[in-house]
């Protein structure tokens, strides 16, 4: 596998060298220089999820790694599910909370985690992620014991969920949790200035854990196959995906998939109040504002980091840019959008109810809608009780770290203050 750097073409890497680098020269991106195409979609969607994902990864991959590894690669990683919930009519909820920190984050982080366990070997690693709330807990989790891998994860005050913040920010030992004043895009920002510090990544052998990485995004296109695969075989061909979008890796990854041979009919994605990629798509202007707070916290991004790879498949013909809309839902159309779910019989959270309420107002009758469950309810427990009036109940990994205390620092949005942070930090651990 070849992947070339979306700011500087001449950059081409394997993909080992992208794990190991995560960023490009210049900050940019790595992508594939091809994407397979799979002409046995009809017996894959006949497969179990991870023999299946075992299938699509060593496609994307080539023989770099080899087939048993990357199978067993796989097994390690998924090992949850990925159900696909009836929710009314012709419409559907994708499940991707079930696994240990419950959110689809789970899905990446794990997989990233075997694969830079693979490419790595015993070399020491520093991984330097932004999160704007579930990625913490998911590369936390992923990565939390590893001997030769120190984790640091920035994150905004006060603008992730309290139990979102337990779930990454309890766990001490090789896992350094830090809360920069300022929003994600500011700690995201942090992160990139780290890729370009060359002594920063000689020294403290840098990477990072964001969908930046290509392992990451590789694994959340296996997914989208199981979610057209637990759908009614008369309705696979009809699928709309509306895909609630913060940093758009996840939309990246649903292209991904459709670039395969995936029959994905289109996409929505799905924003809260941080529009800019709807308001992009109207006027062809990238024009993004102020990160404002809301309630779908995890998607408060104005600078999505992952549209140059929808830009790219969109530019290069490799994704249709026709099959794509996007709508942004404000914070009292989420509400209503919990509460929908809810009288439907379907407990729900505000990200998801970003999702459902866009995927609404765009389906057709003669369309089939997928909507993305990222997170369990419980993840954002005192939002859905305010909105529903009613408790909703913790489920066990939550419950665990409820009243554990809180071990981060606390740092100023600044640059000389982190390095100078990490390398005392690091250094010393």
């Amino acid at each position: 596998m070849e992947l070339a750097n979306l700011k500087d073409p001449s950059e081409v890497v394997t993909f080992s060298q992208a794990v190991k680098q995560g960023l490009g020269r210049n900050q940019g991106l790595f992508f594939p220089t091809s994407l397979p195409k799979l002409d046995n979609i009809d017996a894959l969607l006949e497969m179990p999820f991870q023999q299946r994902s075992a299938y699509i990864l060593n496609q994307l991959i080539g023989d770099e790694l080899g087939e048993e590894t990357v199978a067993e690669m796989v097994n390690n990683a998924f090992q949850f599910t990925a159900p696909l919930a009836h929710v009314k009519d012709n419409i559907y909820s994708l499940e991707l909370y079930h696994g240990p920190t419950l959110a689809f984050k789970d899905f990446g982080a794990r997989f990233m985690a075997q694969c830079l366990a693979q490419v790595s070997g015993d070399s020491p690693v520093t991984i330097l992620t932004a999160t704007s709330g579930d990625t913490g807990a998911a590369v936390a989790h992923a990565f939390h014991g590893l001997s030769q891998i120190q984790v640091v994860i920035l994150y905004p005050k006060g603008m992730v969920s309290p139990l979102q913040e337990k779930q990454f920010a309890t766990l001490g030992d090789n896992i350094h949790t830090v809360e920069i004043d300022g929003a994600f895009d500011d700690c995201q920002a942090l992160v990139k200035d780290a890729f370009d510090d060359q002594q920063i990544k000689d020294e403290l052998h840098l990477n990072s854990a964001n969908s930046i990485n290509i392992a990451r995004l590789m694994a959340q296109v296996c997914y989208y196959f199981e979610a057209i695969a637990q759908l009614p075989k008369d309705k696979q061909k009809d699928a709309v995906i509306s895909v609630p979008s913060g940093n758009f890796g996840n939309l990246a990854a649903a292209m991904i998939a459709q670039a395969m041979g995936l029959p994905i009919k289109r996409f929505v994605a799905s924003t809260n109040a941080n529009d800019t990629v709807p308001r992009y798509l109207l006027n062809g202007l990238w024009e993004p504002k102020k990160t404002v707070s809301t309630m779908s916290n995890a998607m408060d991004i104005s600078s999505p980091n992952n549209w140059p790879r929808i830009e790219a498949m969109m530019e290069q013909g490799i994704v249709d840019k026709s099959l794509l809309t996007a709508e942004s839902v404000d914070e009292d159309y989420t509400h209503i959008g919990v509460r929908q779910l809810n009288e439907l019989g379907y407990l729900s959270e505000p990200h998801a109810a970003v999702a459902y309420k866009a995927l609404k107002r765009s389906l057709n009758d003669d369309e089939v809608g997928i909507f993305l469950g990222t997170a369990h309810p419980a993840k954002f427990k005192e939002t859905v009780e305010n909105i529903l009036g009613t408790p909703v109940a913790l489920p066990k990994a939550l419950a665990e770290v409820a009243n554990k205390d809180i071990l981060s620092d606390s740092l100023s949005a600044d640059f000389a203050t982190l390095k100078s942070y990490l390398f005392t930090t690091l250094k010393t651990s």
